[in-house]
């Protein structure tokens, strides 16, 4: 609305202009001539009354967009979770969050210069019509040849734009993923290829963005050229009217300052639709991020003992022994001494189901044994349960699973946490029944491609505890030297994603936030693979004991870790074989090489 009356008022001023030429300069008239300027005044301060209000109007447009879609993109990337780097790239993100809504933006603020523009061009038409046909009809004529002209070149500057869109963000991913990487390719002397591969990806880059360049050049040309050639057959014309005199002087003025207007709403044109050209390229590319949906669904059914979401707070009830069946049993605490043989076969043949009984009989009372104390009781305690694998995890106790591959911890700690579909449940109830929140609530995944945040460490490591738990839990994770060495201890910087701790050290502090969390339910991935053996010893005996009565569960090949769990379970090819104790599974020749291995290691 600013933007039209901002173009109205300056529309009608080389009219006002000529008015008072013809009747005030030329017919005498001191009355009309001031009546005239005044008008010119009076449209000059509406002009830039609405000029300001327009701008300002077209910046909070800009920005609001700009950051309403950072907003989207952000809650879409959390919301994709574990799913979004399977499913985009970084550099995709990174100019989608960058380059994409900025230009999103401003396509946006060129809608009111635009639809300013047409009006403009509109209104200078109809006067020039009632003035002289000739003329309103060279107007009429010209600005759709003008911009059509124009948009012969729109198209190929869209597909040029795309295809260096695209570019641009695989050269940032491949950018992200060297600056992350750059000490593992300084280990194994990968530095040269990889900065050819990317000497070569920026190349195709620079490629495409001087054809891209080539394009806007010409648009350019043609954004100054045209409303030039216009406003030039217009002036000549009404210069041609005048002499023969079919027009006045004032009227001759008044064309002059319409020929001389007209340049600037068709450059506004021809420049709104290149904004919105660009605009239209990155809209595309941050719907198709937003369409993108989650692994599984997110929705869940009211499940027996959840209650929906407003019963987050209520854990999911254990009924005992009918409720659970399970290849992989648990056993009785009596017998973990007995391991489960090996013949040649998965020793879980039949179905097993869960006959100890439950760790605590009074779980709603258990408030002051858990080493953090919280203001909500601590929950009845469920066992965790993967079909397919055969793992079941007894509640409040530590459970360790060695498994014979890498792949095989990642993927067990992907189904137990619910970050892919599958039919593990916690207690009687399927995960993928429980709402998203419920099983982040209770079910804490921690490995080591977790990030630490920029900041200060002792908000970092917190969360929602106080101090003395957070004390507790750096003593536990055997990160008390790591903050003395800081200049300001715990107040002390956190650099972007810990550049300024080791490798080691990055996820002892990993472990002391995933600690602090709490969760009834904690799923470690290899947490002391980066520590000595000296060192990884303490850290099993302070997260055992700072983790009593709660259910741990800690994928790992270390034989320090092992011989310190209530409970071992052998993995092979994704499926639970074998379990015990350490000790009693050392028996087994095919656990035996895995833990050896370690140890040689």
């Amino acid at each position: 609305m600013y933007g039209i009356i901002h173009v109205l008022a300056q529309a009608l001023i080389p009219a006002a202009v000529g008015k008072a030429i013809d009747a005030g300069i030329i017919a005498g008239d001191q009355r009309a001539l001031l009546l005239w300027g005044g008008a010119v005044v009076v449209l000059g301060v509406i002009q830039a009354a609405a000029g300001i209000l327009r701008d300002r109007a077209a910046l909070t447009t800009r920005l609001g967009a700009a950051y309403r879609t950072a907003q989207h993109i952000t809650r879409q990337a959390a919301r994709l979770g574990a799913a979004l780097p399977k499913r985009v790239a970084k550099g995709e993100i990174v100019n989608a969050g960058v380059a994409d809504i900025g230009r999103l933006g401003e396509a946006l603020a060129e809608t009111a210069r635009g639809s300013g523009a047409v009006v403009a061009i509109a209104v200078v038409a109809a006067i020039l019509l009632d003035t002289s046909w000739q003329l309103g009809l060279l107007v009429l004529l010209g600005v759709p040849l003008m911009v059509g002209a124009v948009s012969l070149l729109i198209r190929p500057l869209h597909r040029r734009q795309q295809r260096l869109r695209e570019q641009q963000a695989e050269l940032t991913g491949r950018a992200v993923d060297i600056v992350s990487g750059l000490r593992v390719l300084r280990g194994v002397g990968g530095e040269e290829v990889f900065a050819h591969r990317y000497r070569a990806d920026s190349q195709r880059v620079r490629a495409a963005g001087v054809a891209v360049a080539r394009v806007e050049a010409l648009f350019e040309a043609a954004k100054v050229l045209l409303p030039g050639l216009l406003t030039t057959a217009v002036v000549w014309l009404g210069a041609h009217y005048v002499a023969i005199g079919r027009m006045g002087a004032g009227q001759l003025v008044a064309f002059y300052g319409y020929a001389v207007y007209l340049a600037d709403p068709l450059r506004r044109l021809t420049a709104a639709a290149g904004r919105i050209t660009q605009g239209h390229v990155a809209a595309r590319r941050i719907t198709a991020f937003l369409a993108l949906r989650p692994e599984f669904a997110t929705g869940a059914a009211d499940p027996v003992g959840c209650g929906g979401p407003g019963s987050l707070a209520r854990p999911v009830p254990y009924e005992g022994p009918a409720s659970l069946a399970r290849p992989a049993p648990y056993e009785r605490p009596g017998s973990l001494a007995r391991p489960v043989p090996y013949e040649g076969h998965a020793p879980f043949a039949e179905p097993a189901v869960y006959e100890g009984p439950a760790p605590f009989a009074d779980p709603a009372a258990y408030e002051g044994h858990a080493p953090f104390a919280r203001p909500v009781p601590y929950e009845s305690p469920a066992p965790l349960a993967d079909p397919a694998s055969g793992l079941t995890v007894a509640p409040g106790r530590f459970t360790a699973v060695a498994c014979a591959s890498p792949a095989d911890a990642a993927v067990l700690a992907a189904r137990l946490g619910r970050y892919t579909d599958s039919a593990a449940t916690l207690g009687d109830t399927p995960l993928g029944d429980l709402p998203p929140d419920e099983v982040r609530r209770r079910v804490l995944v921690a490995d080591n491609d977790d990030h630490l945040f920029a900041g200060p460490l002792r908000e970092e490591l917190r969360g929602r505890g106080d101090d003395t738990e957070l004390e507790r839990a750096i003593d536990a994770a055997c990160a008390r030297d790591i903050v003395e060495a800081l200049p300001d201890g715990l107040d002390d910087l956190v650099a972007e994603s810990g550049r300024n701790f080791s490798g080691g050290q990055r996820q002892r502090l990993r472990l002391v936030r995933a600690l602090m969390a709490d969760p009834e339910v904690l799923i470690l991935v290899e947490p002391t693979s980066a520590v000595d053996a000296h060192t990884e010893a303490r850290i099993a005996r302070g997260v055992s004991a700072l983790r009593a009565g709660r259910t741990t569960l800690v994928f790992t090949t270390s034989p320090v870790v092992l011989d310190r769990a209530d409970h071992v379970v052998y993995v092979d090819a994704a499926k639970a074989v074998a379990q015990g104790s350490h000790g009693e599974l050392l028996t087994d020749v095919r656990y035996r090489a895995v833990v050896a291995r370690e140890e040689a290691a």
